[in-house]
């Protein structure tokens, strides 16, 4: 199954999940200039352009995605919250899978039907207008991208199959529905990445691009990113090889130097193991040669072994017999010393079957029973005593205090106790209340003495005006009091004019002071007069008196006059109240002296009932120590009778335990003597088993007389050795055939060797102990060993047979992959000068029919590099004529700023024209007319869409704010991406202004998009 889509052209493109993307189809205008803007939150960053038209190259198979590696890179344009959205990440989630959707329909729209009134809904399997289901009619391909592998999975169904519902919510869920009815692309399972081109569009090149955006995994150069004359001529071969798909036969020809070099090293190589081989096969035939006179000299090792085992056991068999004749006549004396010993433990046995230890015990409890009675009963009377002695203490005491109850009995003191308590109650509170009265008038006197102006004469005094209360300086007569306001006024009136006229030396008329404040008025200098106001401000209620008249600035009701007489009742009131005070402190201390009393009394009728009942108690005690005297009186006879009668059977057993000792100094001689006897046989015996007859016998495998047979066999000079010499020459035999086995390093020793080697170590008796060992474990190392060398001797012959041929093969080997790489290189080299004549035959036509004299390209052809791993670089010069009959001038030398532009852009389409193969081409570029100056702009837009309009070439370009006004003149269709804020995760619906001369697709389209 190869190019399905065959020559229709892209007509709508739907993103789902694609970046920030909206879900509305963009229809597209084949064979034109497709230009598209962008209105972001703050400019046209941010819209969504690159991501649009990335995707349109992934659905066209743009190889720059690397699809037969699985085109992961295509996975990053899916929807990732955190980059749509800083905010919205809290309430979006990132998308596993999204599609790109692309509507490929005929060129000349003869399979469109006509329109058909709109449905209300859409119909069930996803088809939005009617189009004859046949292989020239449109096709809907649907691109499935994965974040996980397999990033891209590809379905197709012939018709119009897009995601419609009139939200992006559940267009997104209706194009997991439509992917999941579409019919799986291979049988079974999908079509992936790496047969996206060959499957849809069957090896033919479909876009090419120009991209500048991250999400590329790998980014050309871009030829209209920047001047011309700016760029190197490798990286102008770079950007046509990307156009014309160079890239991939220039990686065959690394390839093939990679495959050339690897074969050569491997020629290479196998000169190397065959030398290494020869000189290690060597060294291996003379390890074998020393390993097999090892085995010659272990075998007399061993035989050196099992002469040392004979002589040891003929020589311990000779002292066995001379030690068995010593054992029997120290067991003889054993025996006799044993029967002595039996004798004096019979008679010792006679002496202690006597009842006189038994008695001596009894007599010795009876005597320990009585004592211990007596003892009792002395701590018993002791303890008595002390408490008698304690009681009659505290007798004295208690008397004393007995006489304080004066005769009363304890209910009635505390009755007293209690009246006398709540008197002192009642005393106390006559106090509190005495107290309180001598404070309110010792309160009254002080403010008496200070007057009623005090604060007001404070504040004057502290700001340093001098001043005299109103009310002090006047004494009205108690007549006068009595008069009335009125009256009282008249007067104060008269006294108050006296005392300015006095003080100032003229009179000042004052006037009536009836109702005036006249408790806080003061009298100052008429010339201070502001300046005690000033300092009264914060005291309302002042009044100032002076020559000049009164200033008033509060008034009270109260009228108070006559300091000497108020001070004097104060006085008098303070008197009274102390008075009452004294009286009421006489009488708390007289009812605090009558508490005391009343609880002496309630003590003394305690102590005359604790009295009692001591008395009780002592007579108690007087009793008990009666009854204890007698009883040690009756005690002390029988005590004396039992230490008498323990005394003299003590006696009877010291003189039997006398002689029972001498008897026991007899049996420990005897027992010596038996022990001395056993303990020769003991050693006589270990002797004997020291000499290990049977181990000896085992290790000879034999016994005594097989072992002298084959001494007496020897030869006349080896009958006399000893068991040392045997074991020095065994052991000598042994080193030089583990020298042999081992030559050099000993990192070949088996495991259980070394460890048994490593025991040996330190002293002759571990070797001979491990000597057995060790010749066994190397005699299997060598038996082992010795079928191997055997094998190895054949294997070695047969391997120099093999690498002599594996040598020439790998020379033959490189020796072809270099003629390979030769004719291969060849073929490329006539394949790129090809490509790159047809690019300069297109570049010299676009020239000389949009207003050019001719251009063409230079391209030397450089040699091959040496390293196989360096690209093989290729540099291509563009030249162009700058008048009629003039001669090529390369692009690096000095021109205007236009000229540059509109050659980059022609050869831009130059080489797209040419890698089309005569088929439909879409060229994609980002940043369009980045590098174009303002004045040249829009004939550089125009050319492109020219170009693409005679060519048949799609030209889509993402551009920036500054190019739009430009653009929109010349371009044959316009879209605008849309996204008003950074709140905002996706775009907008698309604005779409466009001419295609296909009437029936343009009305089908708009349909679908009204809907």
């Amino acid at each position: 199954m190869e190019n399905v889509v065959g020559d229709r052209v892209l007509i709508a493109v739907q993103a789902v999940n694609i970046s920030r993307l909206s879900t509305h189809p963009v229809p597209t205008v084949p064979g034109t200039l497709i230009v598209v803007a962008g209105a972001g939150p703050k400019d046209s960053n941010g819209a969504g352009k690159s991501s649009f038209i990335a995707s349109i190259t992934a659905l066209l198979g743009d190889e720059q995605w690397r699809f037969a590696s699985g085109a992961k890179a295509v996975s990053e344009l899916l929807f990732n919250a955190e980059l749509a959205s800083g905010a919205g990440s809290r309430q979006w989630a990132s998308a596993g899978h999204g599609y790109i959707v692309g509507v490929f329909g005929p060129p000349g729209m003869d399979g469109f039907a006509p329109p058909v009134p709109e449905p209300q809904e859409p119909a069930a399997d996803g088809e939005l207008f009617e189009v004859p289901d046949t292989s020239g009619g449109a096709m809907t391909v649907w691109l499935r991208v994965n974040q996980e592998a397999p990033h891209l999975e590809i379905r197709w169904r012939e018709g119009v199959h897009l995601a419609a519902s009139p939200s992006e919510a559940e267009r997104v869920a209706r194009a997991d529905e439509i992917w999941a009815s579409l019919p799986r692309s291979a049988g079974r399972r999908d079509v992936v990445a790496r047969d996206l081109t060959k499957v849809l569009y069957g090896d033919r090149v479909r876009c090419v691009s120009f991209l500048s955006t991250s999400v590329r995994s790998k980014v050309a150069t871009n030829l209209l990113s920047q001047p011309l004359n700016e760029i190197s001529p490798e990286r102008v071969f770079e950007a046509i090889a990307a156009l014309t798909g160079l890239d991939a036969e220039l990686e065959q020809e690394r390839e093939a130097r990679r495959d050339e070099h690897a074969k050569r090293v491997r020629a290479a190589l196998a000169a190397d193991r065959l030398a290494e081989f020869e000189s290690e096969s060597k060294a291996l035939l003379s390890t074998f040669d020393r390993r097999d006179q090892a085995r010659v000299r272990l075998a007399d090792a061993l035989r050196c072994w099992r002469g040392r085992q004979a002589r040891k056991l003929a020589d311990a068999a000779a002292k066995d017999e001379a030690l068995a004749a010593d054992l029997e006549r120290h067991r003889a004396a054993g025996e006799a010393a044993a029967e002595a010993v039996a004798l004096v433990k019979a008679e010792i046995s006679t002496l202690r079957e006597d009842t006189l230890d038994r008695q001596v015990s009894e007599a010795r409890k009876e005597l320990a029973a009585l004592q211990a009675r007596a003892g009792k009963l002395d701590a018993d009377r002791a303890v008595a005593e002390n408490s008698a002695d304690e009681l009659r203490g505290l007798v004295p005491a208690l008397e004393e205090t007995r006489r304080f109850a004066d005769g009363r009995d304890v209910p009635a003191a505390e009755r007293e106790l209690g009246e006398v308590r709540l008197r002192l109650n009642e005393a106390l509170k006559a106090l509190g209340v005495a107290d309180q009265e001598v404070a309110s008038a010792q309160a009254a006197l002080d403010d008496a003495e200070g007057g009623p102006a005090a604060a007001q004469l404070d504040a004057l005094a502290a700001a340093g005006i001098g001043a005299t209360g109103l009310l002090d300086a006047l004494d009205v007569a108690e007549q006068a009091r009595d008069a009335g306001p009125s009256a009282a006024g008249a007067v104060e009136g008269v006294a108050l004019g006296a005392a300015l006229k006095a003080r100032y030396g003229k009179p000042a008329a004052v006037g009536d002071l009836r109702g005036w404040p006249h408790e806080h008025a003061v009298i100052v200098d008429a010339g201070r007069l502001d300046a005690a106001a000033a300092a009264l401000a914060d005291l309302p209620g002042s009044v100032l008196v002076s020559a000049a008249g009164v200033s008033v600035v509060g008034a009270f009701d109260g009228v108070a006059t006559g300091r000497e007489a108020r001070i004097k009742a104060a006085e008098q009131r303070l008197n009274r109240a102390k008075d009452v005070q004294e009286s009421a402190a006489q009488a708390v201390r007289e009812a605090e002296e009558a508490v005391a009393e009343a609880q002496r009394r309630l003590e003394g009728a305690r102590a005359g009932v604790r009295l009692a009942e001591l008395e009780v108690k002592l007579s108690e005690r007087r009793a008990k120590l009666a009854e204890l005297n007698a009883a040690i009186e009756e005690l002390a006879p029988k005590v004396a009778e039992a230490e008498r009668q323990a005394g003299a059977l003590d006696f009877r057993a010291r003189t039997r335990d006398m002689e029972i000792e001498r008897m026991e100094g007899r049996r420990h001689r005897h027992e010596s003597e038996r022990a001395q006897a056993r303990e020769q046989e003991s050693k006589v015996t270990a002797e004997r088993e020291a000499l290990k007859l049977d181990a000896l016998a085992a290790d000879w495998g034999g016994t005594v007389e097989t072992a002298r047979e084959w001494l007496d066999a020897l030869p006349d000079d080896e009958r006399p050795r000893t068991a040392d010499e045997w074991w020095r020459a065994a052991e000598r035999l042994l080193d030089q055939a583990l020298r042999d086995t081992f030559p050099d390093d000993d990192a070949e020793l088996p495991e259980e060797l070394r460890f048994l080697l490593s025991e040996r170590e330190g002293s002759t008796a571990r070797e001979q102990a491990t000597f057995s060992a060790v010749c066994g474990s190397l005699s299997s190392y060598l038996r082992g060993q010795e079928e191997y060398e055997r094998h190895q001797r054949r294997q070695i012959e047969a391997q120099l047979v093999t690498r002599q041929r594996d040598l020439a093969a790998a020379a033959r080997g490189a020796e072809e992959a270099a003629q390979s790489t030769a004719v291969h290189r060849a073929a490329l080299t006539a394949a790129i000068k090809a490509r790159l004549t047809r690019v300069a035959e297109e570049f010299d036509k676009l020239d000389t029919s949009y207003g050019g004299y001719g251009a063409t390209l230079e391209f030397p052809v450089p040699p091959a590099p040496a390293d196989p791993e360096q690209r093989w670089q290729w540099r291509v010069t563009p030249k162009w004529r700058r008048g009629e009959g003039q001669g090529f001038v390369p692009y690096n030398r000095r021109a205007n700023t236009a000229l540059m532009d509109e050659k980059a852009v022609k050869l831009v389409c130059a080489a797209a024209i040419a890698s089309s193969g005569g088929g439909h081409l879409c060229l994609v570029l980002d940043e369009l007319g980045r590098n174009l100056g303002k004045e040249h702009r829009r004939e550089a837009v125009a050319l492109f869409r020219r170009i693409g309009e005679t060519y048949g070439i799609t030209v889509i370009g993402a551009l920036q704010d500054d190019m739009e006004p430009y653009a929109i003149d010349a371009c044959g269709q316009y879209i605008k991406l849309r996204r008003s804020s950074d709140a905002m995760p996706y775009n907008e619906p698309p604005v779409i202004v466009g001419h295609d001369q296909h009437a029936e697709r343009v009305r089908a389209l708009a349909a679908y998009v009204e809907r």
